[in-house]
């Protein structure tokens, strides 16, 4: 398996055509698909995803990953919600020729002891695997900041479930937001990391083009060439908080000079940035 780069378009522009030529622009062939043409994927209805699909297939642009919301409720609303998402999402997966579904792992809003915090984000996703694995899906856990799986000793707990249907996201920003020493990090989950997010942030958690931040991206990237890992990378950029990304309620500092310019803009400086430091990290990507 080799080194795959898509991009969350949405942050460039809302429209399907707009994204399909922000990709273009920026020379990737694969998308993220979280939002677009004014439906989050998790509501995407089928007739619109067919269409999405015949302009993607027009461009030759595949979908690497959905970025859905599952699991970015509180630990004590109704899972059922979820779960009928999961099912959706599986449908128009179908459509548009993607099994990879973006999830997270549940806020404790309540602050519920961490025990049971842990025991029900992971029963949960659990039970989310098992859906997964009957609509031919494969999950891949983000660390989202405040969910369960926020710290990289909690991921490894969430590693338990990995399998051929449940997968883990590395996000460098998110980590290094939540204080955490992002290369240690790396050290305890680069066995069990399946997938990264390129998104850099400072130590004043200001998001910048990657290899600017405190996301140690570049150093990490370089170790995971030497360890020979393979599988999906994608460019969140957040340099701009378009609707795209207010929508996914952010953390982190906007950062004045990028939000200035038009989210294209933003977006291709994002991915170009990206591109430099895999290269400069000796990747080789399609």
């Amino acid at each position: 398996m080799n080194w795959t780069l898509s991009a969350f378009a949405d942050e460039a522009a809302p429209s399907c055509n707009a994204q399909i030529a922000a990709l273009a622009r920026a020379g990737l062939k694969r998308l993220d698909l979280r939002s677009i043409d004014g439906h989050n994927i998790s509501d995407l209805p089928s007739d619109v995803a067919r269409k999405v699909k015949n302009s993607l297939d027009d461009s030759r642009v595949t979908v690497q990953m959905l970025g859905s919301p599952l699991g970015k409720i509180d630990i004590a609303e109704d899972f059922n919600a979820d779960l009928q998402k999961l099912r959706h999402i599986g449908e128009v997966a179908q459509i548009l020729g993607c099994q990879a579904v973006r999830i997270f792992s549940y806020y404790n809003a309540h602050s519920v002891s961490h025990a049971e915090w842990m025991a029900k984000s992971l029963a949960r996703l659990e039970q989310l695997r098992d859906e997964a694995k009957n609509l031919g899906l494969v999950l891949f856990h983000e660390n989202e900041r405040h969910i369960f799986g926020d710290l990289g000793d909690d991921v490894l707990q969430i590693a338990a479930l990995r399998d051929a249907n449940f997968q883990l996201i590395f996000d460098f920003d998110n980590y290094n937001q939540s204080q955490e020493d992002v290369w240690q990090t790396w050290q305890k989950l680069a066995d069990v990391t399946d997938s990264f997010h390129i998104k850099d942030s400072t130590s004043e958690n200001q998001h910048v083009p990657a290899g600017q931040g405190s996301g140690q991206i570049p150093a990490i990237l370089a170790d995971a060439v030497k360890r020979g890992w393979s599988g999906p990378l994608s460019v969140e950029p957040h340099l701009s908080h378009s609707g795209a990304v207010a929508a996914t309620g952010p953390s982190g500092a906007q950062n004045e000079t990028f939000s200035a310019m038009p989210t294209q803009e933003s977006f291709h400086i994002a991915v170009e940035a990206a591109k430099a430091v895999l290269q400069n990290a000796g990747a080789r990507w399609e």
